[in-house]
């Protein structure tokens, strides 16, 4: 389930709303995707909480094939969570790496994400 908010005139920002399924799938993320697309946005919002827990295990390759969803359909992503005590080096590396860029970003709260999607 999304929620919609308009930041301005021409940009709209995609929410995944609490009590949305899980996402286990890049499938899921693909789903998400279209729907906000339908609604003429490319700006998404998603928390930490509603991805599947192999996301954080790089292993699994769950990761990658997700965030590499955004940049295949020219989405922006806002990973809302809390970051800071990540027990894997490849993952905290990975979101590092990711903040460094314009695509995805994980970030503390939804105002910093707010801001971060806003950014052209």
């Amino acid at each position: 389930m999304l929620k919609f908010h308009t930041a301005s005139v021409d940009l709209k920002i995609a929410e995944v709303e609490s009590g949305s399924d899980l996402i286990t799938s890049p499938g899921d993320m693909l789903d998400i995707i279209a729907e906000a697309g339908y609604h003429d946005c490319n700006r998404l919002i998603i928390y930490e909480w509603s991805l599947h827990r192999d996301f954080c295990d790089l292993k699994t390759g769950l990761a990658g094939e997700i965030l590499q969803k955004f940049s295949n359909h020219q989405v922006k992503l806002a990973v809302v969570g809390d970051f800071t005590n990540i027990n894997s080096k490849s993952l905290g590396d990975c979101i590092r790496e990711r903040n460094r860029g314009r695509t995805v970003n994980f970030l503390n709260s939804i105002e910093d994400a707010m801001e971060s999607l806003t950014k052209k």
